[in-house]
């Protein structure tokens, strides 16, 4: 009975690839980039599609998501496991689960396992205070990623602690690079789905593939428009969904005083 619901699962899920309005083909590339907002419904959908079209095909060895740490994998888990099991699985925390739960569970029905390639949160204070992360990236590199802190932090993050974070985004490209070479397998892809920064060919993950991990083919798909300023092979447009400038509510909870000590 269990072969069989699993079986009915993937016929299910390539039914749906079949039925879904074709794709954007996707060059041939040992590793294939999607760089996302994750407040953009419509990029997880077009990434959610992209699992089940390369899948479908049978080309997809793995998927490595940002949203889950390294060292996590959905790899010992049915394709017919329950959304529960899989968040267990990839220990899911800090991130909204229903935003990525399509695409994470498109791939586990598929029999993809997902695997986590971010930097595990126990290594951000030892990162933070490794200035030998400095010298993976030249000084132009290092600024771009830093005027990308400061952006991400609306200019709020004092200065002192600009490097640190810089260090946070250099190690955390290169733990998804190096979950992303582990995963490869000759004849198949792997995916990557990250935010758009870490996408970025010229800082991020693919620059870290290039530069430590045999340099594979990549192919980066970047969602929203050409006024983006990340380097991509490919600017997938998207439905642009209306949001609350993030500033505003940071400078918020930041003018708000510190509740009293009880």
């Amino acid at each position: 009975m269990k072969s069989l619901r699993t079986l009915l699962a993937v016929l299910i899920l390539l039914a749906l690839a079949a039925c879904a309005a074709p794709m954007q083909p996707l060059p041939e590339a040992q590793v294939v980039v999607f760089g996302e907002q994750h407040d953009q419904p419509d990029h997880q959908r077009q990434v959610r599609r992209a699992v089940m079209q390369l899948a479908a095909e049978g080309q997809l060895a793995a998927l490595v998501i940002e949203m889950a740490e390294q060292g996590r994998s959905t790899a010992g888990l049915p394709h017919d496991a329950d959304a529960q099991r899989v968040r267990e699985a990839l220990a899911w925390s800090g991130w909204e689960w229903p935003v990525y739960e399509g695409v994470v569970m498109a791939a586990v029905r598929a029999g993809v396992p997902v695997l986590g390639g971010n930097l595990p949160r126990a290594r951000l204070r030892e990162v933070m205070t490794d200035a030998g992360l400095d010298a993976l990236l030249d000084a132009a590199v290092r600024e771009k990623l830093a005027v990308a802190v400061r952006d991400g932090h609306c200019g709020l993050l004092p200065a002192a602690q600009e490097p640190g974070m810089v260090r946070v985004q250099i190690a955390r490209d290169q733990a998804m690079a190096e979950t992303v070479a582990a995963a490869l397998t000759p004849g198949r892809r792997v995916g990557l789905l990250t935010g758009a920064q870490h996408a970025s060919r010229d800082r991020g993950v693919p620059l870290h593939l290039a530069l430590r991990h045999g340099a594979p083919s990549v192919h980066v798909v970047i969602f929203g428009d050409d006024s983006i300023g990340l380097a991509a092979d490919e600017v997938r447009q998207a439905r642009f969904t209306p949001r609350p400038d993030p500033c505003e509510g940071l400078r918020e909870r930041l003018a708000k005083p510190p509740a009293p000590a009880s």
